[in-house]
Parts: structure tokens; sequence; C-alpha cells
């Protein structure tokens, strides 16, 4: 049984990530009004990828019997000045996932529910390969430049994501 805090946490975490993938959505269609279609595609699957991570807390809540408690949200940012500042937001806001992630950790080690540990453990794994995902892709914006060949590869290139 969930103990109030860890019910509280893995609830707010549920809604954190369904706004995560409302942002990335955001993201998308901002880059769907550029000629990117690389990286509005990425960003659509980035989109759904934080949608499922949602949807495993919301069933890990219920399968607990915890009570799912969704909140509402506010509008996400909508507007960006290039493909490469939407890349550095994602970023920034997968930084601020990581350490909510780390906090819930910390709380399920404090409370000693090792079922939520265990199920968080996921969650740490995925956040290291997202962070990392998303440096790999700044770096190249930062070798790219200014060269508008390079940008057009690399939008190529993000478009392949499966």
């Amino acid at each position: 049984m969930l103990s109030q805090k860890i019910a509280d946490a893995l609830n707010k975490q549920l809604n954190d990530e369904l706004f995560s993938s409302y942002l990335y959505l955001s993201m998308a269609a901002y880059l769907e009004t550029t000629p990117f279609e690389g990286f509005a595609h990425w960003m659509k699957l980035q989109s759904k990828e934080e949608y499922e991570h949602g949807m495993k807390f919301y069933s890990y809540i219920s399968e607990v019997g915890g009570k799912v408690k969704l909140n509402a949200m506010e509008a996400p940012k909508s507007d960006w000045t290039d493909p490469q500042q939407v890349f550095e937001a994602a970023l920034e806001h997968e930084y601020k996932i990581t350490n909510s992630i780390n906090n819930l950790v910390g709380l399920a080690v404090e409370e000693k529910d090792y079922a939520t540990n265990l199920f968080l453990n996921y969650f740490v794994k995925e956040q290291v390969e997202e962070v990392a995902s998303v440096i790999k892709i700044i770096e190249k914006f930062k070798m790219i430049g200014e060269s508008k060949n390079g940008l057009f590869w690399l939008d190529k290139e993000l478009k392949k994501r499966a």
C-alpha cells in the first residue's frame, strides 16, 4: 500500500510526464511552422514517449491501490527563435524531470517503499538516455553553426527517428 506522501509524489510525476508530452507537442507545432519536418517529427515522437511514461505512472498508481489524480495543466511555451533554441529548452526540461525523478527515488528510499523504488529504476535509466540524446543533438547544432546545409542534414537525420 502506498503512503500518502508517495501517492502524492507519484501523482505529481504523472502530471509532470503528461505536461512533458504537451510541451513536446507544442515544440513540434512550432517546428512545423519552419521548413524542418525532421525536427518536428522528432518532437512528436518525444511527445508520444512522454505520454507513455505518464501512462506507466498511471498504471502503477492504480496497480498498487492508489488513486490517480489528474490536475489542470498550464499552457506550454509555444514560440522559440529557432530549432536549436527548441532543443535547448528540451534539455532544460529534461534536467528538471531528472531532478524530479531523483527526488521521487529519494522519497521512496526514505519511506522504505521498495516496490516504488524498483518501479522508478526504469525512469532513472530513461532520464540518462533522454538527457544524453538531447545533448548530442545540441552538440551537432553547435558544430553546424550557421551552415544551412548542416542544418538541413541534421533535420534529415532526426526525421529517421522511429
